[in-house]
């Protein structure tokens, strides 16, 4: 073959992959369903879609315990809650525990059924009154410290998983356990847990 006959062969071989790689990509908007099918194709970590089914099963939950229902019937009022951090007791270093805080606060909020009182933002306001108090701010708009509402109850947490590996087959079995404690007393109010399994196999040629 001659040279000049090479070099087209092997410009027209690099054109087409180059083709190739260009348009191998696609991306398109889906539902939360469909993108949760999809990121079960290519991971069995904690995705976005497992905090919010979670959340809403830790919500459902509350709603329907009978001792809290019987907590409320005695405090007559719209209790204030202290959330707390849903703390990350699993084995995975980046499972996104600041997602599922976020979204626990969210839910809370939007049920209405409470008045949230979150650490960042109790934090965030006591050094507020502390720099007002320092003599920057006119003596006229100072805000005093001992005027922010108090808690009810105490809403912590943790999250847990135990894998179960057997023959490139895992099985990751989630728990988040949630508890209320009422503040002034120290009882517990209520107690729930969700649960959330997620499975993978893994063959002799990769995922």
């Amino acid at each position: 073959m001659k040279k000049e006959s090479i070099w087209i062969l092997a410009l027209l071989i690099s054109a087409s992959m180059l083709l190739q790689g260009c348009g191998g990509f696609k991306a398109k908007r889906v539902s939360a369903d469909e993108s949760d099918e999809a990121a079960m194709e290519i991971t069995d970590k904690w995705v976005a879609r497992d905090t919010e089914i979670s959340v809403k099963k830790i919500l459902e939950q509350i709603q329907k315990h009978r001792g809290f229902k019987r907590y409320l019937r005695k405090l007559g009022r719209t209790p204030k809650i202290f959330i707390s951090e849903v703390q990350n007791r699993t084995s995975e270093a980046y499972f996104p525990i600041e997602d599922l805080n976020d979204e626990l606060l969210n839910e809370f909020s939007m049920s209405g059924d409470y008045v949230l009182i979150d650490a960042a933002q109790r934090d965030a306001i006591l050094k507020e009154i502390q720099y007002q108090n320092d003599g920057m701010v006119d003596p006229t708009q100072i805000k005093t410290i001992g005027k922010q509402a108090g808690a009810d109850l105490l809403v912590f947490g943790a999250i847990r998983m135990k894998p179960k590996s057997r023959k490139g087959k895992t099985i990751k079995e989630y728990s988040i356990n949630m508890r209320m404690t009422n503040l002034e007393s120290g009882v517990e109010v209520l107690r729930t847990r969700s649960k959330l399994n997620k499975f993978s196999s893994k063959s002799s040629m990769g995922w």
